[in-house]
């Protein structure tokens, strides 16, 4: 089907990443794997593969299998603060990956060049302005911007408030994507009449039928409403722990505990702060497997973004993205 006004709305973001529609899969740990992420993209969107902790050896297998099963581009989300990101990057070099999108602080010297030289885009999260501003600067080719709505890790502001504060300034010098609550088409049509060349949706993807989460997790989405996913509390101001946004339940509880645990271990100089930091992280891959992969969604970490209250059924990818399409469309149109 021909979307003509929101095609014409999202050339700039269907240019850089070679896709029908400027529509990113957000990249979700144990769920944007494979089979998520080729169906985006061969239902004409922009999957991407969440790299998350993988080891290279898995991220080889991984990318190999999504070109299995599409023609289509796709990216890979890595973290920045992966021990091994250059030999990642050299992963995705191998595969002839054509865009790489880097989260979770700022980007380690020489890694955007290491990118750029593999032949691939750069898409990297921006948290606050000057944040994008130094980006801009360091030669990325676009940016995400995403809201505290959003699942999984989470900054503190508003997607309203980032758009507001940034889409003004910078939507001129990269294509930016807008990430953060969105379940609908409509709000897809006002950010780009804000100036936004796409957006990249998470939450609403989970209950696909091709994502291989667990039964049990895609029960506890259709289930959610926007008030059930909450964001983690940080217990001690010395742990910089990101806040995570998930559906509150007894896991919710076991993080407030595990948190206390390293402190006292800090508290105890068994850690130092790297050390710590990196228990905490291990403790979300942890729970987040348990929930996804294993259904245990009393326990485990299920990350849902506020619009969940917005995911109602299971359907195939490409009817999401058709449904979204349309309503963005006849909104665009109006």
């Amino acid at each position: 089907m021909a979307y003509p006004h929101l095609s014409a709305a999202m050339a700039r973001g269907t240019e850089l990443l070679g896709s029908d529609l400027a529509i990113l899969g957000g990249a979700m740990s144990w769920v944007s794997e494979r089979n998520l992420v080729s169906a985006i993209s061969n239902a004409g969107g922009f999957g991407v593969i969440a790299a998350g902790a993988m080891p290279v050896d898995l991220l080889d297998a991984e990318i190999a299998a999504t070109k299995a099963m599409t023609a289509r581009p796709f990216g890979v989300n890595l973290i920045t603060m992966h021990p091994d990101l250059f030999e990642l990057i050299a992963v995705c070099g191998k595969h002839g990956v054509s865009h790489v999108v880097l989260a979770g602080g700022l980007p380690p010297k020489g890694s955007i060049e290491a990118i750029k030289d593999i032949g691939a885009k750069v898409i990297c999260f921006a948290p606050t302005l000057a944040m994008g501003k130094k980006l801009v600067r360091s030669g990325v080719d676009a940016l995400v911007i995403e809201g505290m709505e959003a699942g999984g890790h989470i900054g503190p502001v508003s997607t309203s408030v980032l758009a507001q504060e940034i889409l003004p300034h910078l939507a001129a010098d990269v294509p930016i994507f807008v990430a953060g609550g969105i379940g609908r088409g409509e709000a897809i049509a006002a950010w780009l009449d804000m100036g936004a060349a796409g957006v990249q949706l998470g939450t609403r993807f989970v209950c696909a039928t091709e994502c291989i989460a667990h039964p049990a997790f895609k029960k506890a989405f259709l289930r959610a409403s926007a008030r059930d996913a909450v964001a983690s509390v940080q217990i001690d101001p010395r742990l910089p722990v990101i806040p995570v946004r998930a559906l509150k339940n007894a896991g919710t509880e076991a993080f407030t505990a595990k948190q206390r645990e390293v402190a006292q271990m800090l508290d105890d100089g068994q850690l130092d702060m790297a050390e710590a930091q990196i228990e905490i992280e291990k403790f979300w891959a942890g729970a987040l497997r348990r929930a996804v992969i294993d259904g245990d969604v009393d326990n485990g970490s299920v990350m849902a973004g506020q619009s969940v209250g917005m995911v109602s059924r299971e359907e195939p990818v490409a009817d999401i993205i058709a449904e979204l399409a349309s309503e963005a469309e006849a909104a665009l149109a109006g």
